[in-house]
């Protein structure tokens, strides 16, 4: 079931965005996710968050704000089982147009984007730990 991001969620949002980085971003230092940890976790109650729910428990989420895909989190005991196409299918059906950026690093994400009709549209360099990103576009046809 998806649904909106409640109070309740965070300490189970906050431990699958860190140990969900951490296992993604094996490039960039674990320190970097720690320094993150506090600043995320307080602005995490004020983004627009849609949470996967499986047996009352949070299984992964989504954060977007003016169809920019701020992130697209899943535990990693239930990736591959459909929850991210699930979570962006369900933006997908709310908004025309979806953004986002990947570390050029992380070709499952790359991968996963782009079986999902994402298109590469640019390139830049996380000014935070100087990893090159890819802008990424989806448009409703």
């Amino acid at each position: 079931m998806i649904r909106k991001f409640l109070e309740k969620d965070i300490e189970e949002v906050i431990k699958i965005w860190f140990e969900t980085n951490i296992s993604s971003h094996s490039f960039i230092p674990k320190k970097y996710w720690i320094d993150n940890y506090n600043n995320v976790k307080s602005a995490l109650p004020n983004s627009n968050l849609y949470i996967y729910e499986h047996n009352k428990k949070v299984c992964g989420f989504i954060g977007i704000d003016n169809g920019y895909i701020a992130g697209l989190f899943v535990e990693k005991s239930n990736q591959s089982k459909g929850i991210g196409k699930k979570l962006l299918n369900y933006c997908k059906s709310k908004y025309n147009k979806l953004s986002l950026k990947v570390y050029e690093k992380n070709k499952r994400a790359i991968d996963f984007y782009l079986k999902e009709q994402f298109k590469v549209i640019g390139k830049s360099t996380d000014h935070d730990n100087k990893e090159t990103e890819y802008l990424m576009e989806w448009i409703k046809k």
